[in-house]
């Protein structure tokens, strides 16, 4: 997120904002539906594992769908079958009520769920940071430049990162409108600001010939990884080593699509035939140009890694905005088992 109702409910209070995704048509559907799995090996895989992933596909699930095209989850012994999230999905209360198995989640959420008493613990996080952030006009130079401008937020910042901004630049809730996932008052408004995704908002902008900057909220400290895979407790105590092998072949597949993404975005067009060739090579190129997957403590730690010391961080600042209690057990909403001696470097 989060997650709750929508994609941004679900990936940041489910991920806040429906805005990096264009909504494609027709394309939810319910967890009965389709769902994909890899090619097997020669020996039957031994585990099955329901992945739900936290919206339709595109390339920030490259690399889960890479090693589905990889083999890699067989590879492990697993049988996974990968569902499309979307914008009706509510990830977290499929995964409590037993529809799933595993999903992506986002650590606000996750910690949110804690203080519910959910049985919800990450063991990953494929992303190192949110790519959340705002978008400008050129004449802004740095998110403090904000201060007092007009930005258009959805109702889910205020649970996620504007409370972050606020502790951290001073905003104030009096320069925020809806953002209403229209482009159009942005582009024809000099002075306004927007939040947005940074492997979807600029690109469009790009498509209109709109000039623009794009501040990540990561950049200047946002805590919050992304892309976190999320299991409950009951599954994680009776499947510990599907759900080792779940993480390893994951990381792989990331290391292996941030290489070459064909393989994956063949099967990510299969599950959402809507995405279009050059938003798959956009975003790609964004997600390795901010080195989402390998930089940060991965650089030195290994893909998926998680640090006590971030998931603190975004603890903080939640207790801060009066958005988590402060007696809530933060440290039993994730685990670093999975991920601390894996290694895998991009």
């Amino acid at each position: 997120m989060p997650k709750s109702t929508t994609k941004r409910q679900q990936n940041a209070t489910d991920q806040l904002t429906t805005t990096r995704r264009r909504v494609i048509a027709g394309a939810a559907v319910a967890l009965t539906g389709t769902m994909l799995s890899g090619p097997r090996r020669a020996r039957a895989a031994t585990t099955k594992v329901r992945f739900l992933t936290n919206w339709y596909a595109e390339a920030e699930h490259g690399g889960f769908y890479q090693a589905i095209a990889n083999g890699l989850y067989a590879k492990e012994g697993l049988d996974v079958a990968l569902q499309m999230g979307g914008p009706q999905i509510n990830g977290m209360q499929l995964l409590v009520g037993g529809a799933a198995d595993i999903i992506l989640g986002y650590d606000i959420q996750i910690l949110n769920s804690i203080e519910k008493q959910l049985p919800v613990i990450a063991v990953g996080a494929a992303f190192q940071f949110d790519l959340q952030g705002i978008m400008t006009h050129t004449d802004i130079n740095s998110l403090g430049d904000l201060k007092g401008r007009r930005i258009l937020v959805a109702s889910t910042a205020y649970t996620t990162y504007w409370p972050w901004l606020k502790q951290t630049f001073g905003f104030s809730d009096d320069q925020t409108a809806a953002y209403t996932f229209n482009l159009q008052p942005f582009f024809t408004d000099p002075k306004l600001a927007q939040q947005g995704y940074v492997t979807a908002e600029p690109f469009e902008a790009q498509k209109h010939n709109v000039p623009v900057k794009f501040f990540l909220f990561a950049d200047d400290g946002y805590p919050p990884y992304t892309n976190t895979l999320t299991t409950t407790t009951s599954f994680l105590e009776q499947n510990p080593d599907a759900v080792a092998g779940f993480v390893r072949a994951s990381m792989e597949g990331w290391k292996s699509y941030m290489q070459d993404p064909g393989p994956g975005n063949k099967l990510i067009k299969v599950d959402n035939p809507k995405m279009e060739d050059d938003q798959l090579a956009y975003s790609w190129k964004r997600l390795n140009d901010i080195q989402v997957v390998g930089g940060g403590d991965a650089k030195t730690m290994g893909i998926g890694i998680m640090t006590e010391a971030r998931w603190e961080k975004t603890r903080d600042f939640l207790v801060k905005g009066q958005l988590l209690k402060p007696s809530t057990d933060w440290k039993s909403a994730f685990t670093t088992k999975y991920v601390k001696d894996l290694k895998i470097m991009l």
